[in-house]
This record gives C-alpha cells, structure tokens and sequence, in this order.
C-alpha cells in the first residue's frame, strides 16, 4: 500500500534547516557530490539562447536604450534568477511587457536614472520577497493583467512599425497613430523589404509541414527570421540602419537618480508591478507545463513563489547597477525551455552564459543585424501579447469590460494609470455581481417558496425580509438558497425569522436547489478552509507547531476538529441527528468503497447523516461468499445492509491511484503471507479478468483506455466485485424480487471526476455531468447510467 504523504510548497523560512529529499544526511565527514549537468539541459540552454539573443537586443531597440542593455540584462536573468529563483525551469531577461514601461523612463529621466530606478525596484522586490506576499500578486484578476499585456502590445506594436517603415517612433500612442499616414507615404523600400522578409520567415517558419519541418523546426523561428533578413541585407548590399555595439568600455552604468521624487516613486512602483506580476503568474504557468512531467529533478518541480520574488529582486538590482534592463520571466523563452526538455535550473544558467560569450565574441556578427529586422520581430511579439484565447476565456467569464477598459488605458495613459483603472473596475464589477441577488416568492399547493438566486449579503436583506414576510404566520415555508455566499447580516436576518416564524407554529425548511443541504456559514477561524468541512489536511493555520516553534501534541487535530464541530457544525444539524436516533438508521443504498483516505464518499455522493451504510477496506474487495477468509466483516455488513436495513442499492466504488491494486500488481506470489497479503488474495480474480480481457480490449473510461496498468486493474476490480456481490444469497435473492440494484463507480481523485458503469457487453464506465443551474448556459445533461 502506498501512503499518502501531504506536500506543501517549498517554505524559503524553513530552506536554511530542511535538506532536499534526495540530499544526503548531513555529517562531518558527507563527501562532496560531483556537479553534473543532464544533456537535456544543455540542448535546452541552447534552444533559449538562440531566442533569447535576437529578442534582448529587439527589446533593447524598442525601449531606446543601448543595445549592450539587452544583452546585459539577458546574461543576468540567466545567471541570477537561475541561481536564486525559486521557479527553476522560468527563464528571465528583457520582456516585451517591460518595454513601454522602460522607454518611459528612458525617455523622462534619461538612461543613467533609468538604471537606478531599476536597481531601486530590484530592492522593492527582495523586500516584498522577504515579507512573503508573493501569493498576494495572484489575487490581481486576470482580466486585468492580460488587458495590461494587450495594451502594453499595441503599444509596441504601433511604435515599432514607424522603425519597420524606415522612421523614428514618437513618444506616445497617440503621436505615432497620427505621424503613420506621413510615415507611410515616406516610408524606405529597403527597411520594409527586410521586415517584410522577417515576418514573413517568423510566421511561416513554424508551419513547414512534413518530416523536413520538424528537422528545421528545431532551429527557433526569431534565429531563422533574423538571420535570413540580415543575410539578403549583407549580400544584397542594402542600405539599412544596423546594430551598433560600441566597446564595452564606454557602456554606461547606473547613476545617481535624477529627477522629481514623487515621479521616481511612481516610476520604481511602477516597475516593481509589472515586473513581480509578469515573474509571479509565469513561474504559475510554468508549473502547469510541467505539472505532468516525471523527469524534472529534484528542485526543478512546484515554485516557491517568495524565494522567485526574491531571485527577481536580486536580478533586477545586479541588472540595474550594471546598466541592463528590467529583468523579468518571459513567457516564450520559459515555455521553449520546456518544450525542449530542460529538467532543472542549470538549462537557465547555461543560457545566461551562452548570452555572456555571444556579446563578448560575437560582435562583428551582432553588428551586422538591421535595425528593420529586430524592430519586426519586436513588433510581432507585440502582436501576439493580444491573445484571442484570453479574450474569448474572458469574454465566457463575462469580464471582456475589466479587459477593455485596462487595455484601453495602457494604451493612452501609461501603465500603472491604465491598471489602476483596470483594478477599480475589477472591483466595480465583482461588487455589482455580488449586490445582484435575485429573490422571488410562490405559493404552490400551499407551501411558500423563497428563492434567492445569486450572493446574499446584507445588501439584499431588506428585499429578503419583504419576501420572507409575505408568508402568512403558521404557513409552510421553503426557503431556497442557490448561492455560494452568506454574509453574517444575511445569516442573522434569516436565522430571525426562522425562529420567530416557528415560534408562532410554523415551519422552515432551508434548502439548496433540488433539496440539496446547506451547509453553515464558516467561521472566521476557518474561512480558508475547503467549503464541506472545517477539517483539512493539517488544518489551515498549520497547528502542528505553535508560535513559538513547540511541536504540538498529535492529538490536538482531532481535539481541534472535535472543538470546530461542537462549535459550528452541531448547532445545526443536533435536530437532525435527535430524529435519526429516534427513529433509527434507514439508508438507502450500500456504499462499498477504498479505505484511501482521500475520498470522501460524503462529499463525493452529496450526502448526509442516515444517508449511507458505508464500508471501507482496503482495496474495496467483496471476498467470495463460502470462502476462507478468516474475515466475515464485510459479508456481515452486506447481510445486515441487504436484510435487515432494506438497503435498495450496492454501490462498489473503485478509485485512481489505488495503493491496493499497485500492491496487487507488484506483489509476487509465494514469500511471506502478511495479513495485508492474505487480504489482497481476494482480488486476484480481478488480475485474472484483466489478463483475460487483455486479449479483447480494454475497458473504457468515459470513451478512452486506461492510462496504466493500475487504473485497468481498478476499473475491472469494481466490475469483479459487483460479480462477487452477485454470489452472496442474499443479494442474488433481492436482485430476483427486482428490489435491488447493483451499481459500479469509479472515482478519479486528481480530476474530481466520477464515472458510472454502464449497461453494456464491454466494460464501460461513463462521466457524470453536472446538470445546468437555472439562468446559466445550456450543458448536456448528465449521461444516463444503469447496471
């Protein structure tokens, strides 16, 4: 059997005392490991450093800085943020959402300053690492950071298109959309011949079909796209601006900052946003892309949100004081050092030090690059930060005006203006959602029914009290909730009238939609725990140690536990219970499941008290009726379940990820006859069944085969266990009367998704499907199922 051990991120407070898990114990005499580096991350340094050359001094163009900055900041992205970051596999350096923000500066301030406010964001970083509210960036809607994103594209995009036809870009959107149509009658057949040829390479590149595309699509498209138009200009002797690379030498560093002191708040604020924002929900992206990996090792898995704010401060400062960019996790670098197989942080590294060699040895070659070039390339990047799946996930999530108006004022009023706008708006929004309740009365057969539809919250008292009052005292009162929050005012007032309204001899029911229970307000010690239950793994403050360090004794989760319910949850359901031990226990289905810990048949099948006659073992085996299995538990709850409770349905529910049948799977027979071995003896029919079914197919999950070997043998252990169910007397004798029915479920823990098996020569479990809620989108109704 396989334990379930909780994992939790990486904890940047605790790093200095807990080793890794694969690292040695720590000794006097512990011998050194040797430094190795896996070929899949030199290929993968290889892969981003060939990106990340052109685009560094793209960026560096379009910010108007000097174009050794693009490369500094590059090499120190790589090098820096690789070492200290806490996302390994993110790759940093110039990013294209920095660029408006930069020129800004550059343009008000002048380079030297631009570097101190850089170096000076760098610091506000290590400071807000340090205060650990990394977590805090993610609460910024998305719709606010992809409208921020958006803008900060258009606005490249327009700007760079002046470089693209020959000219100079203005200051400001709004200048270069009024000097384009003089632009474009003036405009250099040389310049627009060689950004034409750039797009044109960069947007074909990718779709070269057949074995020869995936061949060349090894080489990245911006490489190809800038190599190809640099070397038409060379040998076609073209007359274009190209890179100028002045000696090291004369490469200016950061100075003192010059300027307003509101202003350079402003700027260093600024900076830091985008910057931390940009970094935080990449390194979340990134753990997505490799979420499913199994080759990434150890420390190049889950990111430590804090330790990556921190590894972008200390870029950002090191950047800024050697007179680089901002520094911050580009999207299409980290998702091709992925892509191209990178397994821990030294892929990062490695490109960093591939960018150091290039502008140390390179330079003949750099300078030989047309300005037009770059300024395409930078401007189709600009381009693709306007993401029509963002925009139509927004639009679905009815968030298109957040969107709109952030991206609008980017666009026209800078940066932090337009998601200051942006935020408010979020907030206008959610506040207009949460205040739009809907609430109705009906009389029907002589019950009122109150239904709310939306938030209840101390803004829709007044409505919800004018209903609630419509009912006549001693009536039959419906209540029903169709929301996912009720604030205390909310509670109180129903809570009230509740009692006041049974008090004068009638009665409340108070319902989800379809009858379903509702569940009491959280309290606030437990507001961040899981909305079923106020028990969670470890409980949410963590009260295994307290302040002061102590370990807490291992019984205070469960006195906790025991506190919270007596607390919230007894008050309300004490009725219900006193009813059931009046009258007895009458459930009507029998649940056999895994005794896993990780489901939760209560949560899984919507139940209550009196609901379920549960039982759980390992494995959620039925041994064979008249068998020797020196353990009659589980024949004896089918007899008392099936003939003395009236149990109307036998539910056999298997689950991913069973430690049972991994065991069942591995074990090899003879040796040793442990108890757990003794007990997993009883599915070795389903072994049988699925070596015999091998030959004919394998059974089906919702229209697809098994991933392994360990989810076939789960599914078909729950159809050998319903055969097994068959074989007891008394089941086989009420499934005759028609009184019974046998069901089979299989639970998939990582997706949450349920599946039923249906009634078919083929073992084939089906997905169920939520049903649709009134006043939303039609869906498909649930799948049908019956065994």
């Amino acid at each position: 059997m396989s334990a379930c051990v909780p994992t939790h991120a990486t904890d940047s407070a605790h790093a200095s005392r807990d080793h890794e898990p694969h690292a040695p114990p720590p000794g006097k005499f512990r011998k050194f490991r040797k430094f190795r580096i896996a070929g899949a991350d030199v290929s993968a340094s290889i892969a981003v450093f060939l990106i990340a050359l052109p685009l560094s001094l793209g960026i560096a163009l379009a910010t108007g800085a000097p174009l050794q900055a693009g490369l500094v900041a590059a090499a120190v992205g790589g090098l820096v943020v690789g070492w200290l970051g806490g996302s390994p596999l993110q790759v940093s350096g110039p990013a294209a959402g920095l660029t408006v923000v930069t020129a800004d500066l550059i343009h008000q301030y002048g380079w030297r300053t631009t570097c101190a406010i850089t170096v000076l964001a760098g610091i506000a970083q290590l400071g807000l690492g340090c205060l650990r509210v990394a977590r805090s960036a993610l609460a910024v809607s998305p719709a606010v950071v992809h409208g921020m994103l958006a803008g900060i594209g258009v606005t490249i995009a327009v700007a760079q298109l002046h470089i693209v036809l020959g000219g100079t870009p203005q200051s400001s959107v709004l200048d270069n959309l009024r000097a384009l149509p003089a632009q474009l009658a003036d405009a250099q057949p040389s310049a627009l011949s060689i950004s034409a040829l750039t797009l044109a390479v960069l947007l074909l590149w990718p779709r070269i079909p057949g074995r020869t595309g995936r061949v060349l699509r090894v080489v990245p498209a911006p490489l190809v796209s800038v190599a190809a138009a640099t070397a038409v200009a060379v040998f076609a002797g073209l007359s274009v601006a190209k890179v100028d690379l002045p000696s090291w030498s004369s490469h200016a560093l950061a100075g003192l900052p010059e300027g307003p002191v509101l202003g350079l708040i402003a700027a260093v604020l600024t900076t830091t946003l985008v910057c931390s924002v940009q970094s935080l929900l990449g390194a979340v992206a990134v753990d997505k892309l490799v979420s499913g990996r199994r080759d990434v090792l150890p420390g190049g898995g889950r990111s430590d949100l804090n330790r990556e704010l921190l590894g972008q401060g200390a870029a950002n400062a090191v950047s800024g004081v050697l007179g680089g960019l901002p520094v911050a996790g580009v999207a299409v670098r980290s998702v091709a050092n992925v892509r191209a197989g990178a397994v821990s942080r030294n892929s990062t590294m490695m490109h960093g030090v591939w960018v150091v060699v290039a502008a140390l040895l390179l330079v003949p070659l750099l300078e030989l690059i047309p300005l037009a070039a770059l300024a395409a390339l930078v401007m189709a990047v600009g381009i693709q930060m306007v993401s029509l799946n963002h925009i139509r996930t927004i639009t679905r999530h009815r968030e298109i005006l957040v969107y709109a108006t952030t991206t609008l004022g980017v666009v026209f009023l800078g940066v932090l203006e337009g998601v200051a706008i942006g935020v408010a708006v979020a907030v206008a929004v959610a506040l207009h959602r949460l205040a739009r309740t809907r609430i109705t009365h009906i009389e029907e057969d002589g019950v009122h029914h109150v239904r709310v539809r939306g938030q209840l919250t101390f803004l829709a008292v007044p409505r919800l009290s004018r209903a609630l009052h419509l009912a006549p005292q001693g009536a039959a009162i419906i209540v029903e909730l169709d929301g996912s929050f009720m604030d205390h005012a909310a509670y109180e007032a129903l809570q009230c009238w509740q009692d006041a309204h049974t008090a004068q001899g009638g009665t409340v029911e108070v319902t989800g939609r379809a009858g379903t229970r509702i569940a009491e307000p959280a309290s606030a010690s437990h507001s961040c725990c899981r909305p079923w239950t106020a028990w969670r793994n470890h409980h949410c403050d963590r009260p295994q140690e307290t302040p002061q360090g102590e370990e807490r004794p291992s019984g205070y989760q469960l006195a906790s536990g025991i506190s919270a319910f007596q607390r919230n949850t007894a008050p309300h359901v004490r009725g219900e219970l006193a009813r059931l031990a009046r009258e007895g226990q009458q459930p009507s289905q029998l649940f056999l499941t895994c005794a896993d810990s990780r489901l939760v048949t209560s949560m899984i099948t919507s139940s209550g008290p009196g609901d379920l006659f549960v039982v759980r073992n390992v494995g959620n085996l039925v041994p064979l009726p008249g068998a020797e299995s020196g353990d009659d538990s589980v024949a004896a709850a089918i007899e008392y379940a099936v003939d003395v409770l009236q149990v109307r349905s036998i539910t056999v529910c298997g689950h991913s990820g069973c430690g049972a049948m991994q065991a069942l799977l591995n074990t090899p027979p003879g040796g040793a006859q442990t108890p757990l071995k003794r007990w997993l003896r009883h599915g070795t029919p389903s072994l049988e069944r699925m070596a015999a079914h091998q030959k004919e197919g394998w059974a089906r999950l919702a229209g697809r085969a098994p991933a392994d070997a360990v989810e076939q043998l789960c599914l078909t252990n729950v159809v050998q266990q319903l055969e097994h169910l068959r074989g007891h007397e008394s089941v086989a004798r009420r499934m005759a009367e028609g009184s019974l029915e046998l069901h089979g479920m299989y639970f998939h823990v990582g997706e949450a998704q349920a599946y039923l098996l249906t009634e078919s020569q083929d073992d084939v479990f089906d997905q169920v499907t939520p049903s649709p809620h009134e006043g939303s989108p039609r869906e498909e109704p649930p799948a049908r199922v019956k065994v």
